[in-house]
């Protein structure tokens, strides 16, 4: 790495040597890098140099520099040499003010303003930012400008800089195309980490973002004016840290979101909480958009509330007419989170549902503790602000399963690491199930370890108890239909299965279960 370092410093020296014209030092400009003197002028007048040459690198040397809004250009690679820090100005009065849109966003001032921003750009391209300096937003609190904010852009790049103390998001495009932020370290964030925005070809990799707010949130908001999808987007190889969730699809979905990968990522639970909506992964269609498409693996999560929350549902946000949008083509792979305070859960509505998820290879603690179990009595709540605690208490520890069609479950390991009353998993209202090869190594009390309301066409399969329990399987539900049990070892059980009377005898089909024998 020293080596790497060392070269890449020695090319950019002859580079400057052969090309002094292409660099721009803002200390040429007037810039005095003293941490009192306004240098956003020198800023400016480096990038409009810069810009009437066709571009170069605009170069900001070791020292500390004190900003407003600094408008960015076309061809302009802004370099934050290491030990250069620039500190957002304390006066609200150096900033651009926040744009008056003549048209309802349906949206927060922090998602539709890109104007009061510490560096802005707007249609623009070819802009990067670059290098081992560091953005302070100099703040204590949420609320201000946002440290990196663009909009209407095409071929931009974040790279190796490090954000501290952001009032607002700390980077947030919208409406832009072919976005790249790499090794970016986000520090003490008080709202949103990293939020593309109606925006596409994206990629965010290496990176760490510790923030109050989502760390890294994807949206389809109307601040536009009007609806654009976010697609082709990939996470990979992130540490992320958050009071509230760490990777969240929404809630601003006017727009569709396609062809989303996170992969090869960390996360664990920051304190203080911003609610008790601390979530791991959040997929959330609220206002009309269609989510297709979305690759989930390798992920591993310590002390988070939820960490996995998948909803569909019709706030409606913008729409004339609320209608609620698709959620459908989900894989998650290879997730382990332990120390879960809250329920996992997969809901959609009636005549609205979750199709065609797969979750494989998942393994989730739950801390836990809940010393009765609950009944089906769970709201659909078609409208409410999209959270994982927006249904209280569930009646299952690990996962909850409502209005869903064509669901798969292999290898999934549920438990807790406090006696719970609660079944294991809830499935109701589900049509097209597919569970194999799941095992739980933690008794739960009276209640079934799996229930099952109004399912159809189930196949439950492999499945290990690898403690006593009172039940195993509990039907219920006059739409049940077509509901087979072949294959589990069943010996822990005091009993299998048991059917409620509103469930047929010849719903329930099932073939070579080890069962308990009796003495």
């Amino acid at each position: 790495m020293y080596r790497r370092l060392l070269f890449s410093g020695w090319l950019l020296l002859l580079v400057v040597a052969v090309n002094p014209a292409a660099f721009y030092d803002v200390r040429n400009y007037g810039a005095k890098g003293d941490s009192s003197s306004n240098d956003t002028p020198a800023f400016e007048a480096a990038i409009e140099a810069a810009s009437r040459r066709q571009g170069g690198i605009v170069v900001v040397p070791a020292g500390t520099y004190r900003c407003g809004t600094v408008h960015l250009k076309s061809n302009i690679e802004l370099h934050l040499a290491a030990g250069a820090t620039i500190k957002m100005s304390s006066d609200e009065k150096d900033f651009d003010p926040v744009e008056k849109l003549p048209y309802d966003p349906h949206a927060d001032v922090e998602t539709s303003d890109f104007r009061h921003a510490l560096f802005a750009g707007e249609s623009v391209h070819d802009i990067a930012i670059t290098g081992k300096g560091t953005i302070d937003g100099n703040r204590t609190r949420r609320g201000g400008p946002k440290p990196i904010a663009v909009k209407n852009s095409q071929h931009l790049a974040v790279r190796s800089i490090t954000i501290r103390n952001a009032p607002n998001y700390a980077v947030s495009f919208l409406g832009c195309d072919y976005v790249d932020v790499d090794g970016v370290t986000i520090l003490n964030a008080y709202a949103d980490g990293i939020d593309p925005d109606s925006s596409r070809f994206v990629r965010i990799s290496n990176c760490f973002v510790e923030s109050f707010d989502d760390a890294i949130c994807p949206k389809t908001s109307l601040a536009l004016g009007h609806a654009r999808s976010t697609e082709h987007v990939a996470v990979t190889n992130c540490v992320l840290t958050s009071s509230s969730n760490h990777f969240k699809i929404g809630t601003e979905s006017s727009g569709d979101f396609r062809e989303i990968v996170l992969s090869n990522c960390t996360m664990f639970g920051r304190k203080p909480r911003a609610s008790r909506d601390y979530g791991g992964i959040a997929v959330e269609s609220a206002d009309g958009a269609h989510i297709d498409g979305l690759a989930i693996s390798n992920v591993v999560m310590r002390d988070i509330g939820y960490p996995l929350f998948i909803r569909l549902e019709n706030r409606g946000r913008g729409l004339q007419s609320p209608t609620a949008g698709s959620l459908e083509d989900i894989s998650i792979t290879n997730l382990i989170a332990t120390g879960a305070g809250g329920t996992n859960s997969i809901t959609g509505l009636p005549g609205s549902t979750v199709k065609r998820v797969s979750l494989n290879g998942i393994r989730i603690t739950a801390t836990g503790g809940e010393l009765k179990p609950n009944g089906l009595n769970v709201g659909d709540a078609p409208a409410a602000y999209p959270e994982a605690n927006m249904f209280g208490v569930l009646p299952a520890y690990g996962l909850y399963v409502r209005h869903a069609d064509d669901l798969m479950l292999k290898g999934v390991d549920l438990r807790w690491d406090r006696p719970d009353a609660r079944s294991m998993i809830v499935f109701d209202h589900v049509n097209g199930l597919d569970l194999d090869g799941f095992t739980t190594a933690t008794a739960t009390g009276g209640a079934p370890v799996l229930r099952l309301n109004a399912v159809r066409n189930a196949l439950i399969r492999g499945g290990r108890l690898g403690a006593s329990v009172a039940e195993f399987l509990r039907l219920s539900g006059r739409e049940s239909a077509g509901v087979s049990l072949i294959g589990n070892d069943l010996s822990n059980a005091l009993r299998p299965f048991h059917l409620e009377p509103d469930v047929p005898a010849s719903v329930l089909r099932e073939s070579g279960n080890v069962v308990r024998s009796e003495k």
